[in-house]
């Protein structure tokens, strides 16, 4: 794909006496495609608290809040923040378990005016101090038992305080009376930042994916109504909140049609199959899907009271979709998004849901598919997705390179997926231009991989594929060429690797050749290595 340059976004002027830090994230912002206005993430779900706030919001094993009850505790996050000194434009980043008041820490930062940084949980102590060093976050909130090895790694100009999931820790030891908490409220337009999330780990330059408010309020509502939300529905939330899935399409879409979000600590087949019973909604990756057709228990009668299943983040066989409609009557629902546009494509809640498809487009997304050049593609013919709508991100964070190769002139965003869409508009995905791994529904960034393989004293250099996994979809294969006169232990590389990359980005096969396939420009031959290894995790 030929490198490509953004339009320029124009800027918003600083206030006065604003600090540089407080600049450095809402210049440059604004994006075409929303028009200005005060419709945050806040001031939305405050309008449902307004209109139902005695009505269930959040389920956490025993405890259950009203949508009164999460505005009051991230009120009293949001008045806490200011008092630490946080200010709007701030980013503020969050490694913490999954609970309600994870929830209200999200709705706190929001209502302060700051950025959440949410951070996923597997990530190692450099791993998280990579980012850091790159966000400049003026909080850093974790758990107590990860506070010490935070402390260490990050630099000592990050402050550091502690939320556990019961709701306790220093963050709010010294929290301001009730009061005060309406004080803290910040009123943030459609263009300002919400959120930001990197797409990246520690060796492979991290790239903050900064979102808006108008990104994630324009998505919600549009998947509210394509997926017909009411306040009547209670979705079964087993995915993680650090990312756009769990956080910006479950979580989102619950909250702003005024339903109640039942949350699971993390996913567990035979939790999710013994709460399924007093559920409506159940979103999750394949990976899910796959071990829930592993339990006998999954039949008719525990799905009796469900309305909708819903996957994505990564491809959903088709065996898997089809096994699981015999066995519950229920078509899952697939869907296709990225972090930087949320969700782009639905198949219909009403009407015929087809394996392997994506569907259409939704409401309000523009989308074209083009071939090497740029030029439009024919339908039924094969290119890469680029599209264009109010849930696009505006840019990455102080990333004008990588800005300059995502977007086109008319500023469609490449995706770099390839698709193939039917006359009616249909999207099928058949593959990715890029090298991104999806094992589970998480990313993995090969380069990453390979560079903390290649920081070992007995290797000399490796490539990293994904290939399929019947598991999750798509399992880490590392291919390796030991150094000359070296013999390398693999247990001993896994140790290594364990300590400087989260799980979910080890590799699940480690494979040692004598030399790595090349073209004559030197360039590694992945397609080659995908191809003699695609079976090696097939059982």
């Amino acid at each position: 794909m030929p490198r490509s340059r953004k339009r320029p976004l124009p800027k918003t002027p600083p206030e006065e006496e604003r600090s540089s830090r407080e600049q450095s994230q809402d210049e440059g912002f604004a994006s075409p495609c929303h028009a200005t206005g005060n419709d945050s993430v806040h001031r939305s779900i405050g309008a449902v608290v307004t209109r139902t706030p005695g009505a269930c919001c959040l389920q956490h094993g025993t405890l259950s809040w009203t949508y009164d009850d999460l505005w009051r505790h991230s009120g009293q996050i949001a008045a806490t923040l200011v008092t630490r000194g946080v200010r709007p434009g701030d980013r503020v980043a969050a490694l913490v378990d999954k609970s309600a008041h994870a929830v209200a820490l999200y709705l706190g930062c929001l209502r302060a005016g700051a950025i959440y940084l949410p951070l996923n949980a597997a990530y190692r102590d450099p791993e998280v101090a990579a980012i850091a060093e790159d966000a400049e976050p003026a909080l850093m909130i974790t758990s107590t038992s990860r506070a010490p090895g935070l402390r260490a790694a990050l630099d000592r100009g990050v402050s550091l305080v502690t939320l556990e999931a019961d709701g306790t820790g220093s963050l709010l030891e010294s929290s301001l009376p009730e009061e005060g908490v309406a004080a803290a409220d910040v009123a943030r337009t459609t263009d300002q930042p919400a959120a930001m999330l990197y797409t990246s780990g520690t060796t492979g330059r991290p790239k903050g994916v900064v979102l808006t408010h108008g990104n994630l309020t324009s998505n919600a509502r549009i998947l509210v109504d394509a997926w017909r939300f009411t306040a009547a529905d209670v979705l079964l939330h087993a995915l993680p909140l650090f990312h756009v899935h769990g956080l910006f399409v479950a979580l989102h879409t619950a909250l702003f049609a005024g339903g109640c979000a039942r949350l699971l600590d993390r996913f567990d087949a035979e939790s999710v199959i013994r709460h399924l019973p007093d559920c409506t909604v159940f979103m999750g990756v394949p990976t899910y899907y796959t071990r829930l057709l592993a339990e006998a228990d999954l039949d008719r009668e525990a799905c009796a009271t469900l309305r909708l299943f819903t996957s994505g983040s990564a491809p959903l066989a088709p065996e898997a979709h089809r096994a699981f409609e015999a066995r519950t009557g229920h078509t899952i629902l697939e869907r296709y998004g990225m972090t930087e546009a949320g969700m782009i494509s639905s198949n219909p809640h009403d009407g015929e849901r087809l394996a392997g498809s994506v569907g259409h487009p939704l409401p309000r997304v523009a989308a074209r598919v083009v071939d090497a050049e740029g030029e439009p593609v024919e339908p039924g013919g094969v290119g890469v997705l680029e599209i264009q709508g109010p849930n696009v991100f505006p840019g990455y964070w102080r990333r004008p390179d990588a800005d300059a190769d995502a977007f086109r002139p008319d500023g469609f965003l490449i995706t770099g997926d390839l698709v193939r869409q039917d006359p009616d508009g249909r999207l099928w995905i058949v593959g990715r231009s890029k090298d991104l791994i999806i094992s589970g529904g998480l990313n993995v960034y090969p380069v990453e991989v390979e560079n903390a393989l290649d920081s070992l004293d007995d290797i000399a250099e490796s490539a990293v594929i994904g290939v399929p996994h019947p598991d999750f979809g798509e399992g880490v294969v590392a291919v390796v060429v030991p150094r000359a006169g070296a013999d390398p232990d693999l247990g001993t590389v896994r140790d290594r690797l364990k300590r400087i990359l989260a799980n979910f980005k080890q590799p699940k096969k480690i494979v040692i050749i004598d030399a790595l396939p090349r073209n004559a420009m030197g360039k590694v031959q992945k397609n080659q290595l995908r191809d003699r290894y695609r079976d090696v995790l097939r059982p």
